[in-house]
């Protein structure tokens, strides 16, 4: 998600002055206040669709996206992000389902002054809804770990709780990315490149393996308005991801989107 910080001015204290002392005071240039450690970003975008991992979450339909987050100077950071989804009833899997909440925190940095950044932290996905008997519950936790090097990023997301998705007995399973995001000089046009690899852990869950990539354009504006689009398309097998109404989730697709971050 693009995110534009927003810093929170510190309330200066009033010092009562002796009157012998403001004369001289007066003359003098007022100290400049401390930058705040804290600072504040939200987000809220309407997409043609929601993709992830290049599958459809919505069935091709609108989604509606936003999030919060909070920074410390010292790298430590927490958020939280939701979209509405369509795929857990459309498998058949849940009933009043149309809601991913994302909760997560970690910590950012760079080593030294070497240009290359890391980040790492904890992921959890929850997915708010009543499961058909059954089924197991889709909440997933996921531990990630990226390195970057000016718009080249690499990551890789591990599964730490049992199930994955919905899928039983697949702590381990995991996703690697290699990401860049290029600028095109000072125009504010960005080229979006991604490849990545989903690999699912636990017996039976490797017939849904499988690779996706990306590639878009977006533009950013100085009011903190951003539009795009990308196409993404996978070689997730069509028989492991067609889900109860015949909808093939990792099929070839067209996003568009207009997002203002604050």
């Amino acid at each position: 998600m693009n995110r534009k910080l927003l810093t929170l001015a510190v309330l200066g204290a009033c010092l009562a002055l002796p009157h012998g002392a403001m004369a001289e005071d007066a003359a003098a240039p007022a100290a400049a206040e401390p930058a705040s450690p804290h600072s504040f970003a939200y987000n809220i975008g309407l997409f043609s669709q929601y993709i992830f991992r290049g599958l459809t979450q919505t069935g091709e339909k609108l989604a509606l996206q936003g999030g919060v987050d909070y920074t410390h100077a010292s790298g430590f950071y927490v958020g939280a992000w939701a979209s509405n989804i369509s795929w857990l009833e459309d498998a058949g899997a849940y009933e009043n389902s149309s809601l991913e909440l994302d909760v997560y925190g970690g910590y950012r940095g760079e080593f030294g002054k070497s240009g290359v950044g890391y980040d790492i932290g904890l992921l959890q996905y929850i997915y708010p809804g009543d499961k058909n008997p059954g089924i197991k519950r889709a909440e997933t936790t996921e531990i990630y770990g990226a390195l970057s090097w000016k718009w080249l990023q690499g990551k890789l997301s591990y599964v730490a709780s049992d199930g994955a998705w919905g899928f039983d007995d697949a702590d381990g399973t995991w996703y690697a990315e290699l990401n860049a995001n290029i600028p095109i000089g000072e125009s504010g046009f960005t080229v979006v490149a991604h490849v990545g690899r989903q690999d699912f852990d636990g017996r039976g869950n490797d017939v849904f393996d499988y690779t996706d990539w990306k590639l878009g354009l977006t533009k950013s504006f100085s009011n903190g308005v951003n539009v795009g689009a990308y196409y993404t398309d996978t070689n997730a097998r069509e028989a492991a991801w067609t889900d109860a109404s015949g909808q093939y989730l990792g099929d070839n697709q067209f996003t568009v989107f207009v997002q203002k971050t604050f």
